[in-house]
């Protein structure tokens, strides 16, 4: 499966080129320009498999520095700061990591993420 069998490819390039310059990273604004806010749980899920890399369950810091690229390869990586606003947003029991959290599946804990 592939990001764009989820979302339109067109809706990624311009979500990714928003954010083109250093520190300007926001996932609320790219997850609403690339349509993932308005994805049904099972499709976020789907998302969230994608993002984690090693499938470990978790999307961590390192998988999140290539956050863009893993949408458009070649993409910029987010910056040190940009990576850590990310994962304060999502990481409740400040874990470093973005994941299953007690009774919420990745997709809701992501889903949360998205619409906060």
């Amino acid at each position: 499966m592939s990001l764009t069998s989820i979302l339109s490819a067109e809706a990624i390039e311009n979500a990714v080129k928003e954010f083109q310059a250093p520190d300007s990273f926001s996932f609320k604004k790219f997850s609403q320009l690339c349509g993932l806010t308005s994805k049904s749980p099972k499709e976020v899920k789907d998302v969230f498999q994608i993002l984690d890399d090693d499938n470990s369950g978790f999307i961590e810091e390192s998988e999140l520095k290539f956050f863009l690229q893993r949408f458009v390869p070649g993409a910029r990586t987010l910056t040190d700061a940009e990576c850590k606003g990310f994962l304060s947003a999502a990481d409740d029991d400040n874990d470093g990591k973005i994941g299953v959290e007690e009774s919420f599946s990745p997709a809701t804990e992501f889903l949360i993420m998205v619409q906060s």
